[in-house]
């Protein structure tokens, strides 16, 4: 069965965990217990309703509260899909949040509250998308009960995002919009009979339908060795295979590769899974690999098609998602994390701060602050294996670590 990986994201009290908590209700995805845990919990409130949000809301804080925190990952399956749900925080502090849980995404749902309209956080969570570039994001325009389902008022939000994303840079970006309540569960999975006006599909309509292609589906192949395999019996004397996964392209046996960064080049032998060999590794395998020559391949190296060679570089030019309370400035070294290698980084230059309502940006600030995005020049203490985030997401990224913390304190996209 396919799998489809989903980020929500919005303001707060846009209805995120509402609106998971309802698909699960309305899809019976959730179990008896967990049902009357909710409609006790609904009635110890007070309410004449199911709040739905307890069905993901996990925290003591965040049931206390009435607000998300953590990143909640929920799991379901229809007959024709299993989803992937990653149900992010609304509030400004904890936009990092948003980033961990977007980052593995196919698609996105940005939550609107019809009463609020277009709010700041709207269009940081609208850039976060962009720059992940996520191909597929919803627009759910919620709570349109408590606007008497005005069609005027969803024409008036769907024209301002679609305003923001002429100004986007990403023009790959599919984006459908719904008008729902998740409340009261119109446009959710049953079409609304209070929205005769829109003729578009229910959300989960929508989303089983969509192409469940991986993020990581890029056009070039890469194979980052993970470990080196030298089993010691008699039988596998021999064998000398390397592991790891693959992302883009497949690799197959008599395929011609290059070893970086040696660039040494060899022919594809066996491709290993287990107890079971194969002629093809499709992308997305984790795989051992073996080749026809003897070749010195150490974990880090990376395997991939000759003529698709990616960048041997030690500077960095990255646009850079802050995620700590401590500044970012210019000479800070921090411990930099892409793929299985790391090394050392030193920030060389802070060119600019990135306005996420698309505005234009802040060139040459002092520092950057926390859940600010802007762009920085690296300077790295060894070469790494890198693609530009726009042809390769799972090549083209990278965290920074603080050194003294242990914390990551960013997310770098590679340009």
């Amino acid at each position: 069965m396919k799998v489809l990986k989903i980020a929500t994201a919005g303001s707060v009290d846009d209805g995120k965990s509402t609106l998971i908590g309802r698909i699960l209700y309305d899809t019976k995805s959730l179990t008896d217990d967990k049902l009357e845990a909710i409609e006790e919990k609904s009635k110890q409130r007070g309410f004449d309703y199911l709040d739905f949000s307890l069905a993901t809301d996990g925290l003591v804080a965040e049931r206390e509260q009435g607000i998300t925190i953590d990143v909640a990952h929920i799991y379901f399956s229809t007959p024709s899909k299993s989803f992937i749900i990653a149900d992010t925080p609304g509030h400004i502090e904890y936009t990092r949040n948003m980033v961990t849980g977007a980052s593995t995404a196919q698609a996105s749902i940005v939550l609107i509250d019809a009463r609020n309209g277009v709010v700041e956080q709207t269009y940081r969570h609208f850039f976060i998308n962009n720059l992940l570039r996520i191909k597929d994001v919803v627009i759910a325009i919620n709570k349109m009960d408590l606007v008497d389902y005005s069609e005027e008022k969803y024409n008036t939000i769907k024209g301002e995002i679609e305003y923001l994303a002429s100004k986007s840079e990403y023009k790959g970006q599919n984006l459908t919009f719904i008008p729902l309540s998740a409340l009261k569960g119109d446009n959710v999975v049953e079409p609304s009979e209070n929205m005769s006006w829109y003729k578009g599909q229910t959300l989960m309509h929508h989303l089983e339908n969509l192409d469940t292609k991986d993020i990581n589906d890029e056009s070039q192949t890469r194979f980052p060795v993970q470990t080196v395999i030298r089993p010691k019996t008699n039988e596998f004397h021999d064998f000398r295979g390397y592991a790891g996964k693959v992302y883009g392209g497949d690799l197959e046996i008599g395929e011609e590769v290059a070893v970086l960064p040696s660039k040494i080049k060899s022919k594809i032998k066996s491709i290993h899974f287990f107890d079971k060999e194969y002629a093809k590794a499709k992308s997305g395998s984790a795989v051992t690999i073996t080749l026809e020559d003897n070749v010195n391949v150490s974990r880090g190296d990376m395997l991939v098609k000759v003529a698709e060679e990616p960048t041997i570089t030690k500077q960095l030019d990255a646009t850079i998602c802050w995620m700590d309370k401590d500044l970012l400035q210019i000479s800070q070294k921090y411990y930099i994390k892409h793929g299985v290698n790391d090394g050392q980084a030193k920030v060389t230059n802070l060119s600019s701060i990135i306005k996420t309502d698309f505005s234009g940006i802040e060139e040459n600030p002092e520092a950057l602050e926390l859940n600010q995005i802007g762009d920085i020049q690296l300077k790295l203490s060894k070469p790494l294996l890198v693609d530009s985030y726009k042809k390769n997401k799972s090549n083209g990224s990278f965290i920074l670590i603080n050194p003294k913390t242990n914390n990551t304190v960013g997310v770098g996209f590679i340009k």
